[in-house]
């Protein structure tokens, strides 16, 4: 490979792992159509903020399924809104707070149809809803020391507070926030590495301009391609010789979204409000493997990371897992 191709090569691994975003031009899949979303229509975004000092700050429901159960603040966002923009929306509304996020703390997906953005965020302002201001978002919020006997809607909850105050005590991954950039559809770009035992790095890249492979989940829940681990799989599956090579995903490096779609989404029409997900993978060697496996498909290739810099960048990642959790 030619200097000037390495070179962009590795800025585009260093913008990856500094959580930053690359345009998405197109897809390697091989879905026979790559069916565009739209926020409230074809796939639903929930956002979810944890705030904590030395308690976290909690909702009471007003909805009639779970009238006056407790929660964190968290909703569906809107079209046309960006992630972040979302998350303050449903704090303000839910408990009087005005809040910044300082970073993803996980990602949770139910197939391409429903995923949840969970952020570790700090109270900026404004002041907690009391019982003489319920309305229809939420009867009242408080703070809560995670011991008091509290009526939760659901338990699931006690592990994202929990990780939280981890996180925040020994951060695990760095401060990660979503990329303003759109595309059409959910999908993931795949930061595939190989690493053997002289600590000799291959990166997976797709030849003429994309050069991380990007692959589309399916359009429905019921979709065998919809979750992340299985359109990474066929990924590889399609890549790769042979094709059961053993596979570990890692985490995310990055959140790509834009309200509203746009432009410069591939094959947007301005109305799609597609999330790139940057997920970090890597390829185990076998016992005695000192190159990375073959590809089958002609138009990617492995390219050897000659920077020590940017190795030892990844390979710090790799090693401690240092990314946003995807649970699938």
């Amino acid at each position: 490979m030619r200097d000037m191709d390495s070179r962009a090569v590795e800025d585009q691994l260093e913008l990856l792992l500094r959580g930053g975003g690359i345009e998405v031009k197109e897809y390697d899949s091989p879905l026979d159509n790559v069916v565009p979303v739209m926020v409230r229509k074809t796939v639903c975004y929930i956002v979810a903020a944890v705030i904590l000092n030395e308690e976290v700050v909690m909702m009471q429901e007003a909805k009639q399924d779970c009238y006056g159960k407790w929660y964190l603040p968290a909703g569906r966002m809107e079209p046309k809104e960006s992630i972040v923009e979302a998350l303050k929306r449903e704090v303000r509304e839910e408990t009087g707070l005005e809040c910044e996020p300082y970073t993803l703390l996980s990602v949770e997906e139910r197939g391409p149809r429903w995923i949840r953005f969970v952020f570790l965020a700090a109270a900026t302002g404004g002041k907690l809803k009391t019982t003489s201001e319920a309305d229809a978002e939420s009867l009242q919020a408080s703070w809560w020391d995670r011991s008091s006997p509290l009526s939760l809607r659901a338990r699931d909850i006690l592990n994202l507070i929990a990780f939280a105050v981890k996180y925040r005590e020994r951060p695990s991954h760095p401060a990660t926030l979503p990329v303003e950039l759109p595309c059409s559809a959910v999908c993931h770009r795949v930061v595939a590495a190989f690493l053997n035992k002289q600590n000799e790095l291959w990166v997976l890249i797709r030849a003429g301009g994309a050069y991380f492979p990007v692959t589309a989940c399916g359009s429905s829940s019921a979709d065998v391609s919809s979750s992340v681990e299985v359109a990474i799989h066929r990924l590889a599956r399609e890549c790769l010789a042979p094709p059961d090579t053993r596979l570990k995903i890692h985490g995310i490096l990055g959140v790509q979204h834009s309200g509203g779609g746009g432009p410069a989404a591939a094959g947007a029409t301005g109305k799609e409000d597609g999330v790139c997900f940057n997920v970090l993978v890597s390829i185990s060697p076998a016992e005695a493997d000192q190159l990375p496996p073959p590809v089958r498909d002609p138009k990617f290739h492995w390219w050897k990371a000659e920077s020590d810099d940017l190795k030892i960048q990844l390979l710090e990642r790799l090693s401690f897992s240092s990314v946003v959790p995807f649970l699938s």
